[in-house]
């Protein structure tokens, strides 16, 4: 059995609200609008590529952010092509992603009757200062109203925040996240943000109203993050724009095509700095879980760079039953 996903973006054409970040007039003018012959098409050319096998545990998304704002009649349409794969069992279910505000006892019923499984949230922030200079048009207790709403009808829930807001800080982005965690969703979305041309931040950030955060302070925060969501059992599920390769309108920004991989580098160079604080300058072995080995060195070994700067010259090793995150450093034999 294969687990084999199908996302579809879906364009929400003359959405009410411009936040501050996003350039919906672009989007509108050069997406293509999904039809349910669009679904049908991407769900049979991805069942065409098992070569027989099932799919029964991927799902169906519709990503865009406001998909139970759309007009209610297209709506239907997309979910009633996706539903007819779900009820015979080829799909487990269907992903949507919506605006907090978007959500309501009859849409939770209609999505329910659809087969619906996993709503996803665009929060942003949990900080009602920030939602508001960045124009949301929604506020932190209809995020979290929204939240309990979906729980009581089933739904796996996600939420999305953004790091680096126009107004907003480290501090507010940590509490943000520790809100979130209050919430309890099953996954969670990092997006640090991305100014791009045609949106508020960029006239604000011309105007020298709005410094963008890069990519090291970005790192910084994003490595305190992902621990605090994974420690709570909350699967992080992306950290980072995602970019079609076209980059062209990205003005400024914490834009990096393997952003989580930087992230998680940290995570490991800073554990690894802690452990090696209580020790003397010297060649040390550090022992990471399978799979770590190219996160503990670092892009273009910049870990095993920096802490060779404070006088500790390192080597990487796999061990099994390590943890990740988890670090075991030994001395290195004289020999």
């Amino acid at each position: 059995m294969k687990h084999v996903n199908v996302a579809l973006f879906v364009v929400h054409i003359g959405c009410p609200h411009r936040c501050s970040f996003c350039d919906q007039r672009s989007i509108t003018r050069v997406a293509h609008k999904v039809t349910p012959e669009d679904v049908h098409s991407a769900v049979e050319t991805a069942l065409a590529s098992l070569d027989g096998e099932t799919a029964s545990e991927g799902e169906i998304a519709f990503f865009g952010g406001s998909f139970t704002m759309i007009d209610r009649e297209y709506m239907m349409s997309l979910l009633d092509a996706a539903y007819s794969y779900v009820k015979n069992g080829v799909f487990r279910g269907i992903r949507i992603s919506t605006r907090p505000d978007g959500i309501t006892e009859e849409i939770c019923e209609i999505l329910k009757s659809r087969g619906v499984t996993s709503v996803e949230l665009g929060a942003q922030s949990l900080d009602d200062r920030v939602l508001k200079l960045n124009e949301r048009g929604h506020t932190a207790k209809q995020v979290e109203d929204a939240c309990r709403m979906l729980e009581s009808h089933g739904f796996e829930t996600g939420l999305q925040m953004m790091t680096g807001l126009y107004g907003s800080s480290d501090e507010d982005s940590i509490e943000t996240a520790r809100k979130i965690i209050a919430l309890s969703p099953a996954t969670v979305r990092i997006y640090p943000t991305v100014v791009i041309e045609g949106t508020k931040l960029y006239e604000l950030m011309r105007s020298g109203e709005f410094v963008p955060k890069g990519i090291e302070e970005t790192v910084d925060l994003c490595a305190k993050l992902i621990p605090m969501f994974e420690n709570a059992g909350i699967k992080v599920i992306r950290v980072g724009l995602h970019s079609d390769g076209d980059t062209s309108k990205f003005a400024a920004g914490a834009f990096h095509p393997a952003l989580r991989e930087l992230c998680e580098g940290r995570i490991y160079r800073d554990a690894a700095l802690r452990e090696l604080n209580n020790m003397t300058p010297g060649k040390y072995i550090l022992s990471v879980g399978p799979g770590q080995r190219s996160k503990m060195t670092g892009q273009k070994k910049a870990n095993l760079s920096f802490l060779r700067d404070r006088g500790y010259d390192c080597e990487v090793a796999q061990e099994e039953g390590l943890t990740k995150y988890e670090i075991k450093v030994r001395k290195k034999d004289a020999s």
